[in-house]
């Protein structure tokens, strides 16, 4: 059957036998057995790009969390819970440089050191000030630390743990890692028992080791000239009608629109969606671009999807950067 008579569920099965069979290969990532230069993954590369771009000072790729401790707090056992974090994921110990003679930036890990986790007591309305301020904070990604964590210590059963991290060594995925493995280190130490936590089968290092053996050739050819074609002639803006001119400098400042659908009718789409055989995700996306359609007049639309990229087994339990 040719492409053109293919049906669009017919294509997406196709699509996907390519993913899958491309993935395939190397499947296993292994440990390394000698460290002796780390390259970078190509997505840590554009980062290192982007930040030397900037000159250095860019706080756009900053990940920052604030989560609230309310009750007795064991500062103790939550400073040993980050300092066996930091020990357990090699990415929160990682630095980047590139030295005169190189042509590339490597990978730098630290040993695992005695991580310091400041304690600031503040007013209660001096709080909001700190956590913006954490926010904004510049990483120097040449020295580092990447990872920085301190705690706000408003009153006896108040207190804000502030972390921050640079997208170059996490993503949104293991933030839910981070918070899941230090609540369960907690509430081991402060209980008097030893790390229940098993042991990483492999570290980020590993991962981009592979990463690069993996996509060069013919299988580097195939992605990039697959996104070639995709992206020929995509427009560069999408003309919505704006109630402010764009600004000169793109500032990436921006906010978050929350709504909710009702119970009857969340049923519906998910029923629609299962009778076209496609995910929810994939409906409300089509939705999502109609509206765009409407906006702009435009028939060529691109969004792009934020995708965890995490598809092998070894890689769900990691702090790092995998996302596309």
């Amino acid at each position: 059957t040719s492409d053109s008579v293919l049906s669009p569920k017919e294509k997406l099965r196709q699509q996907l036998e390519v993913i899958k069979s491309s993935t395939s290969t190397h499947a296993r990532i292994t440990k390394l057995d000698q460290r002796d230069r780390i390259e970078l993954s190509f997505a840590q590369r554009r980062l290192w790009f982007l930040n030397q771009y900037a000159g250095g000072e860019d706080v756009t790729y900053n990940i920052p969390l604030a989560l609230r401790l309310r009750g007795d707090l064991d500062t103790a056992a939550l400073a040993r819970a980050l300092n066996t974090l930091v020990e357990r994921h090699e990415s929160l110990r990682t630095y980047f440089q590139q030295l005169p003679d190189q042509t590339e930036p490597e990978q730098v890990i630290t040993e695992a050191p005695d991580f310091e986790m400041p304690v600031v007591t503040v007013e209660a309305e001096e709080a909001q000030e700190h956590i913006e301020a954490n926010s904004r904070h510049v990483f120097n990604l040449s020295t580092g630390p990447l990872f920085r964590a301190s705690l706000l210590h408003i009153s006896g059963q108040e207190n804000v743990l502030l972390i921050c991290m640079h997208h170059i060594i996490s993503d949104a995925w293991s933030l839910g890692i981070l918070t899941r493995e230090l609540s369960t280190l907690y509430q081991a130490y402060q209980q008097g028992k030893d790390d229940p936590l098993s042991a990483l089968p492999i570290q980020y290092a590993d991962y981009a080791h592979w990463q690069r053996e993996w996509l060069q050739g013919e299988q580097l050819t195939r992605q990039l000239d697959y996104w070639r074609e995709q992206l020929t002639g995509a427009p560069p803006l999408l003309d919505l009608p704006l109630n402010h001119p764009r600004p000169a400098i793109q500032t990436f400042n921006g906010a978050v629109e929350v709504f909710q659908i009702d119970k009857k009718k969340s049923k519906k789409l998910t029923a629609l969606s299962q009778g076209e055989e496609v995910t929810l995700f994939m409906l409300l996306l089509a939705v999502f671009n109609v509206l765009l359609w409407r906006y702009s007049g435009q028939d060529d639309i691109v969004v792009g999807t934020p995708v965890a990229n995490r598809n092998h087994s070894e890689l769900e339990g990691l702090i790092g950067f995998f996302v596309n």
